[in-house]
C-alpha cells in the first residue's frame, strides 16, 4: 500500500499547476470518507475523487465567438452491506458534505436488494503497483494564444481557395484531470491487496469547420486534432488545410442508383466498426442478452487475416490506462486472433454475472489496433481505393442505425464513386445497409492508414459488399 501510495505522489508531482487540490489533498478526503464507512459499519466500501479544469476557445469568420474555462470535482462513495450497494457524490469537499455523503450512500444500501454478483474487485486483480505511463502534459495557453491557434486555423481553411466561402467556426481546447481512488474491504484499511491509486492526464485539440460552394450548393467538413501532449497536435495551417481540402472534394455531388457494390470505409468511420465490435462483446451486453454476438468466445468473427491486439500500457497514449475503473490492473491481449474472438470486455460485475474473471475493462476499451495479416507498408488511401476497384469510398455517416441485438446495419452516407480504383464523383443522399455479422466476415483488407479515435486504431475497410440506396 505504501508503495502504490508512493509511486502515485511521483507520478503527479508535478501535477499541480492548474489543480486546487493536491494528491495528498485527495487521500486525506479519501481517508476521511472510509474512516466515516467503518463507523457505520459497511462490509466494504470505494471512494473516488477527482478535479479537472480546462480552457476553450472558438472562432468564427475570422472573430472570436467563445471563451470558456471549466472547472469541476466530484466526490463518489460506494458502500456495501453484504451484496447490497449503495452510492452517493457530491461536489462540496468539506467535511461534513463527505460525511452526508457517505450517510446516503449507507441509506441506500440499505433498502437496495441484495446482488450476488455486486462487491468490490477480488484482491488478486487489483494493481497493487503500476507503472507510469506519462499521461500528463499541462498546457498552460492563454485564452489570447489559444485564440491565435484557431484563428489561424480557420484562416489556413480560407486560404485554401475562393470557394470555401464560410464556416462553422474554429476551435481549441486545453483539458487536464487527476484523481485518487481507495478501497476499504472488510471494515479495516491497510491489509495486503486493498487498492489505493491515481494519476494526472490530459487531453488537448484543435479543430475547423470550413463550408465550400455558395447557395444549395454547399458543402461542410471538418478536420482536426487531438493528443495528450500539445506539442505534438498538427499545426493550424495542416488541420484547416486538409479540413478545407475535403469540404471542396465534396462539391458538386451525384446521386447514384440502388446497387449492391464494395463498400470502402475511411478510416475515422472503420473505427465505429471497431466500436461495434467492442459493443457486442462487452459485458454488460453478453449477460443481457442484448447482443448480434452471444457466446462468441472462440468462435470466429472475422476472416483469418484479421488481428484485434489491446495494449493498456502504451507510453502517452490516448487509450493508455494503467488500472481501469474498478482499480484492476489491466494487461496486453490478444482479443481476436486470427479472426477468433480470444476475450471479451468485462468489469468485475459483469465478469460475475457470466461466471467469469474480469478483463480490466470497467469503463470501456485501452488501445485497440485492429489490422490485417493482409496488409502491406504501402497500402495507403490511395492503395486501397485500387482494391475497391469500383464501388463507394464512404467518408461521412449519419443517424444511429445499427440494432446492437441483430446487428442490423443502415447509415445515411456520403462520399465518393469510384471507378477502376479512382474517385470519380462526389455522392450524397445515400444509404448504406448490411448486416454486421456478415459485414465483420466480408472484411476483405484494412489500410495501412491507421487512424487513431480515443482508445481505437484502425486503417480504411473494405466490406467486399453492401446494398447501397440511391435515387
Amino acid at each position: 500500500m505504501n508503495a502504490t501510495r508512493s509511486k502515485a505522489r511521483r507520478a503527479v508531482s508535478g501535477a499541480q499547476p492548474g489543480f486546487q487540490f493536491s494528491q495528498e489533498q485527495f487521500q486525506s478526503l479519501a481517508d476521511l470518507a472510509l474512516r466515516h464507512a467503518r463507523q457505520l459499519g459497511v462490509t466494504d466500501a470505494g471512494v473516488e475523487i477527482s478535479e479537472g479544469s480546462g480552457l476553450s476557445v472558438s472562432v468564427r469568420c475570422g472573430a472570436l465567438e467563445n471563451v470558456e474555462r471549466n472547472r469541476d470535482k466530484s466526490l463518489g462513495v460506494t458502500v456495501y452491506l453484504g451484496r447490497r450497494r449503495g452510492n452517493a457524490s457530491t461536489s462540496d469537499f468539506s467535511a461534513d458534505a463527505i460525511r452526508r455523503t457517505v450517510q446516503a450512500a449507507y441509506d441506500i444500501a440499505r433498502f437496495t436488494a441484495e446482488d450476488p454478483a455486486a462487491g468490490l474487485p477480488d484482491e488478486i486483480d487489483v494493481a497493487n503497483d503500476y507503472p507510469d505511463l506519462a499521461l500528463f502534459h499541462p498546457w498552460p495557453i492563454s485564452a489570447e494564444d489559444a485564440l491565435e491557434l484557431a484563428l489561424r486555423c480557420e484562416a489556413a481553411a480560407f486560404a485554401v481557395s475562393p470557394r470555401i466561402t464560410n464556416s462553422e467556426g474554429a476551435a481549441v481546447s486545453a483539458q487536464q484531470s487527476h484523481f485518487w481512488a481507495e478501497h476499504m474491504r472488510g471494515g479495516a484499511r491497510g491489509r495486503q491487496g486493498i487498492f489505493a491509486g491515481g494519476y494526472a492526464s490530459s487531453r488537448h485539440s484543435l479543430s475547423v469547420s470550413p463550408i465550400a460552394g455558395k447557395g444549395d450548393g454547399m458543402q461542410r467538413d471538418y478536420w482536426y486534432s487531438s493528443m495528450r501532449d500539445p506539442a505534438e497536435l498538427a499545426s493550424p495551417e495542416a488541420v484547416g488545410r486538409y479540413a478545407a481540402e475535403r469540404a471542396l472534394a465534396r462539391l458538386r455531388p451525384r446521386k447514384i442508383a440502388t446497387t449492391e457494390c464494395p463498400v470502402l470505409f475511411d478510416a475515422p468511420l472503420a473505427a465505429g466498426l471497431l466500436g461495434a465490435f467492442v459493443q457486442a462483446v462487452s459485458g454488460g451486453a453478453l449477460y443481457r442478452r442484448t447482443t448480434f454476438l452471444p457466446d462468441s468466445l472462440g468462435r470466429q468473427v472475422f476472416p483469418a487475416h484479421i488481428d484485434i491486439q489491446e495494449d493498456p500500457h502504451l507510453i502517452g497514449a490516448k487509450g493508455s490506462a494503467p488500472f481501469d475503473d474498478e482499480g484492476v490492473r489491466t494487461l496486453a491481449r490478444a482479443v481476436v486472433s486470427a479472426g477468433c474472438v480470444k476475450g471479451y470486455f468485462l468489469s468485475t460485475y459483469s465478469a460475475r454475472k457470466l461466471g467469469m474473471r474480469t478483463t480490466g475493462n470497467a469503463g470501456g476499451s485501452h488501445n485497440l489496433l485492429m489490422s490485417s495479416r493482409l496488409t502491406q507498408p504501402g497500402d495507403d488511401l490511395p492503395a486501397m481505393l485500387r482494391k475497391l476497384g469500383r464501388g463507394l469510398f464512404v467518408t461521412e455517416l449519419m443517424g444511429q442505425g445499427v440494432n446492437p441485438v441483430t446487428g442490423d446495419y443502415s447509415r445515411g452516407a456520403a462520399g465518393f464513386w469510384v471507378e477502376d480504383g479512382v474517385i470519380a464523383y462526389p455522392v450524397q443522399e445515400i444509404t448504406i445497409a448490411g448486416n454486421l455479422k456478415d459485414m465483420f466476415l466480408g472484411i476483405e483488407a484494412i489500410g495501412a492508414d491507421v487512424y487513431n479515435l480515443g482508445a481505437k486504431n484502425i486503417g480504411s475497410v473494405l466490406v467486399n459488399r453492401m446494398k447501397v440506396a440511391g435515387s
